[in-house]
């Protein structure tokens, strides 16, 4: 039982991870009004997280597959709390957006570090659900953090929201520090620990052959070059959503802040549970039952990301309350690819490459959060509506399923020949 009380310990952390990640999405209209910026301009301020998270992506998966994910995320996330709070004592956009430099730089370790912790802690059969619950927590963030913080910026200005989330931020640390062992340094009961040694847990230590030759074979590789695409058009459309949604509904739909909060965090409730019940319960459920998992996996994988594809009608509508259901349905579906497509590094590594083939994925899923951004805020600029916006959020959807399809193949482990050579030893 212990594996699932941290698995509840990482998704809180991405839970509030995400709070720091919306604030500024939220409180982008008093700030664009305060510093007189147009659309084009503040996509940019919102892309501008991105910059140092996808940047550190590939340093932080060398960093977990050489000392694992407790003292990074330990560091990490003192870091970002300081970021966050100093967002909410400084004035002036230049150092707005050196704290948000600063954010991303701090919680690039985030979803790596989770993924890897989830491949220690979980045997394969549970990996679907373990993997879900950390990646439903930052669909569920816009749930209840997008209302949360709206509510903060009504009362206390646009600086109460990171105050609020910067002093959430600082609780999870204390709980981190005191609560994430690694398997082998936690008190497990005989079960759970045989459990985890026969039921494909992945082995805690360094690759055999050293980070650098195992990078470039890695990035060697079709398959993973198939589930990193995908993957990146997935992040495009839901950076769109994280960045634009309350934006869109205000602008738009002509919106309150308040107003736009709640409309927001229904699309975001729906995407919470089809992450948890179809990403991960369904996904377990049927590979327990002896149904091929390739299949399952990669099945369910293209159905979410056709389904995101409700983008485009999205964009046809003037009725604010069809346009969420479009919305809905579209994150809704890639809610439920996503925890499969996290799940999949843990699955096909060579032995101890977790860390970097799962930066390697966020490092190009992440330049997503830079442009879909800055693309969606001069497309609004320049043509005065979502419209354009939502139309190539589509195309890049279609341009994702086909790299699932044709290039990611059999979901099983890819061996290293630095693991055959180690074995020859």
């Amino acid at each position: 039982m212990k594996r699932w009380w941290i698995g509840l310990l990482i998704g809180f952390g991405i839970l509030i991870n995400y709070f720091d990640r919306t604030n500024l999405s939220v409180a982008q209209q008093p700030i664009s009004d305060l510093y007189h910026l147009s659309s084009g301009q503040m996509g940019i301020i919102l892309s501008s997280f991105g910059w140092s998270y996808a940047l550190f992506q590939i340093p932080v998966g060398a960093l977990l597959d050489k000392i694992g994910p407790k003292w990074l995320v330990r560091i990490g996330t003192l870091l970002w709390s300081l970021a966050t709070l100093m967002t909410a004592v400084v004035s002036g956009m230049g150092l707005i957006l050196l704290s948000r430099i600063i954010l991303g730089a701090a919680e690039a370790p985030a979803f790596p570090a989770a993924s890897k912790a989830t491949g220690y802690w979980f045997p394969v059969r549970e990996r679907g659900l373990a993997t879900s619950i950390f990646d439903a927590a930052a669909k569920f963030s816009n749930v209840i953090g997008t209302p949360l913080i709206a509510w903060a910026v009504f009362e206390w200005g646009w600086k109460g929201g990171f105050w609020l989330t910067g002093v959430l931020s600082l609780v999870y640390l204390v709980l981190y520090w005191i609560f994430y062992r690694d398997p082998k340094d936690a008190k497990l009961s005989q079960k759970e620990a045989e459990l985890l040694r026969e039921g494909g847990a992945q082995e805690i230590g360094t690759a055999p052959g050293g980070y650098g030759k195992n990078l470039a074979f890695v990035l060697s590789q079709r398959k993973i070059w198939g589930l990193t695409l995908g993957f990146t058009a997935y992040g495009y459309t839901f950076y769109l959503f994280l960045t634009w949604l309350p934006g869109y509904l205000e602008k738009q739909m002509h919106m309150t802040i308040l107003k736009s909060g709640w409309y927001t965090a229904g699309p975001w409730l729906v995407a919470t549970l089809t992450d948890l019940i179809i990403g991960g319960w369904l996904v377990d459920h049927l590979v327990k039952r002896g149904h091929d998992s390739t299949r399952v996996r990669k099945t369910i994988l293209v159905i979410g990301m056709i389904l995101g594809l409700a983008v485009i009608p999205a964009a046809f509508t003037n009725n604010a309350n069809v346009a969420v259901i479009f919305i809905a349905i579209a994150l809704g579906g890639l809610a439920f690819s996503a925890p499969i497509g996290w799940s999949i590094p843990s699955l096909i590594s060579p032995r101890g490459t977790v860390g970097t083939v799962g930066s390697v994925i966020n490092f190009f899923n992440n330049l997503m959060s830079i442009a879909a951004p800055i693309v969606t805020g001069y497309v609004v600029q320049f043509t005065g509506s979502f419209e354009s916006a939502f139309i190539i959020a589509g195309i890049v959807l279609i341009l994702g399923i086909l790299c699932y399809v044709l290039m990611l193949g059999k979901i099983e482990p890819i061996r290293s020949p630095f693991e055959d050579a180690e074995a020859a030893k």
